[in-house]
This record gives structure tokens, sequence and C-alpha cells, in this order.
């Protein structure tokens, strides 16, 4: 199993969620992880939010991979979230985001970190990958997508 898959648990996938901006998101991902992990959905909210202050973390083609380093996580853990309407990201192509790939790492895990994302651009640049996603019904589905990943 690729190390995206091994983050990501069936109740860190969100489908046809409502957010209409990246503040909003941001609290969207923080409830998820709050409920699926018992992490502040303060602390992580603020953490994207401070991210993304750097710079946009959308990648083009629909997809933002936000991400940031929380104080006191064990372990990299990350959520799918797929929203019902796409929202402006500032992406470098301009088009807006409709699926995003939450990241989360401790605070002092650089090279996983680096590693993560890596591996994370390298699927979501695979337009066949990016359509399944967009097409799977179910949390399941979508797993099981994440699970059969390799790189071309």
């Amino acid at each position: 199993m690729n190390p995206i898959a091994q983050l990501l648990a069936p109740s860190n996938i969100a489908l046809d969620i409502d957010a209409d901006s990246k503040p909003r998101l941001f609290e969207e991902a923080g409830a998820l992880f709050e409920r699926s992990a018992g992490l502040s959905h303060s602390i992580i909210s603020s953490s994207l939010a401070a991210r993304e202050k750097l710079g946009s973390t959308g990648l083009g083609q629909g997809i933002a991979i936000p991400h940031g380093r929380i104080k006191g996580l064990a372990k990299a853990t990350g959520a799918f979230i797929r929203l019902a309407h796409p929202i402006a990201f500032d992406a470098p192509d301009g088009k807006p985001v409709g699926q995003l790939f939450v990241l989360l790492v401790p605070e002092h895990a650089t090279e996983e970190h680096l590693q993560l994302l890596s591996e994370l651009a390298q699927m979501f640049s695979e337009r066949s990958f990016r359509d399944k996603l967009g097409a799977a019904a179910t949390a399941d589905d979508l797993l099981e997508l994440f699970r059969a990943w390799e790189p071309a």
C-alpha cells in the first residue's frame, strides 16, 4: 500500500461538503479531524490558514493540498474532501478547487512532510486518477482508489 493510503481512514473522507470559501473549508477540515482523531478543530483550521497565507496550496486542475504542522501530533494523517461546489483557491491555473487532500504532520516532520507532498502531487497529476476521485460514489470507493494507486 502506498504511503498516502496509509494516512487515510474511511472516517477522514468527506464527500459533497458545502464550503464556500477557504476559511469555511478549513473549519470543515478542523471539524473532520476533531471527530475522527480528537484533534482540536481550531488548531487544525488555524494551522491550515496560516500555511495558506504563505502561498496557495492549490495545484491546479481543481486540486489543492492544504497542509499544516501540528504540535503534539504523533504521526502524519490525512483527509480527502470533495466539495459540493468548487471554490476559488488562487491555484496557478486560476481554476476553482473541488478536491482536496488535507495533510497534517508532526511539528518537526520535515523530510516526511516533503515526501508525502511529493507523493500527493504525483497522484493528482494523473488526470485519470482525478476523474475517478470525482466520480466515486462512496468513501469506501475513494479509499479503494487511494489504496490501488501506484506511481506510473
